[in-house]
């Protein structure tokens, strides 16, 4: 079946070029809702006293994944806008990592941003997908950042990526949050059992 659907799909360069763009498009669509949503709980956590860190790398983070989604249709367009040998795989390992955005994002309800915002003396969530790994969100960002590409032959944007965003969120930003949430809420006894 899925030998059909390869065929069928490779067979012509502007139904590739129409499936890549339908789909980047509703990736990059995901991404601008999702910013919605964040403005919206950043306003009610500073509403509520609320404050933010991490203000110095924020816009490396917006810079890496604009960089990321640039590269994606780019080496797409150099590439012809082919399928990998491997797309099925990862559009699957893709889709998977949407279900997990979506729990993760109402684990966390109105505390769910792209930024640092922390609200004092807050309860730290350890529901959902928090009950198994502390920085879920920044798991799924690093599958998509590897899936998404690969079920288009974009393997150069994986790579590089991949390797910027593991420097990016494992030495600068999980540190940079960890600290703040430990200076202001329950973190450290919330994860004192690991």
């Amino acid at each position: 079946m899925f030998r059909v659907i390869t065929i069928s799909l490779e067979g012509s360069a502007v139904v590739m070029g129409v499936v890549f763009t339908a789909f980047f498009l509703l990736v990059v669509f995901q991404r601008l809702a999702e910013l919605v949503v964040a403005r919206k709980n950043e306003k009610w956590m500073k509403d509520n006293g609320a404050f933010e860190a991490g203000q110095e790398h924020y816009k490396f983070i917006v810079f890496l994944h604009v960089a990321f989604l640039a590269a994606v249709f780019v080496e797409g367009a150099i590439r012809g806008f082919t399928l990998s040998s491997i797309w099925v795989v990862m559009l699957a390992i893709f889709l998977v990592a949407q279900i997990f955005r979506v729990w993760t994002m109402k684990s966390l309800g109105k505390f769910w941003n792209t930024k640092i915002i922390v609200l004092p003396e807050a309860n730290v969530v350890s529901s959902g997908p928090y009950r198994f790994i502390r920085h879920p969100n920044y798991v799924i960002v690093a599958v998509e950042i590897i899936a998404f590409p690969l079920i288009f032959s974009s393997y150069l944007t994986a790579l590089l990526f991949t390797l910027l965003n593991a420097f990016l969120i494992l030495k600068i930003r999980i540190p940079a949050e960890e600290y703040a949430l430990s200076k202001a809420t329950n973190y450290r006894d919330s994860f004192s059992k690991d």
